[in-house]
């Protein structure tokens, strides 16, 4: 019998730009420093895989996406259960940005909720990159 090991949460984000504008956006992996600042502040590419470094720890990220499905997951290279699983929908003329992520089971409330007030943060950078409003020059 499988079991659940955990939590899933999904937050969502209405953007007005097409589907392969953000598509395009979110699989390239080296705009997570400028959408995902506190958990990429820099990227650099490895082979097929991705090292972020936050100073302290590195961390190597696979990124996965189909344009077909319009999914991209971005996700720890040594266990590709763990890690954001992301999908980008037709929205009327724009798009709809869903980002999923998993909780280990006993994961504290407050821990929960700091985690996903940061991804709410993300979709919003997202949205303004995305709508050609960047929340800060680069």
């Amino acid at each position: 019998m499988l079991t659940i090991a955990g939590r899933a949460e999904t937050r969502t984000i209405s953007i007005a730009a097409t589907p392969s504008e953000v598509f395009d956006f979110v699989a390239d992996a080296r705009n997570l420093p400028r959408w995902a600042p506190g958990f990429a502040p820099t990227i650099e590419p490895s082979g097929d895989e991705w090292v972020v470094d936050n100073g302290t720890d590195q961390l190597r990220l696979i990124v996965r996406g189909s344009r077909e499905h319009g999914t991209v997951d971005i996700l720890r290279a040594q266990d590709h259960r763990v890690g954001g699983f992301t999908r980008v929908l037709p929205n009327g003329d724009g798009s709809e940005y869903q980002f999923t992520i998993f909780f280990p089971a006993g994961t504290p409330e407050t821990a929960v909720a700091d985690q996903l007030k940061i991804i709410e943060d993300e979709l919003q950078a997202v949205r303004k990159f995305c709508e050609g409003d960047s929340p800060t020059q680069a």
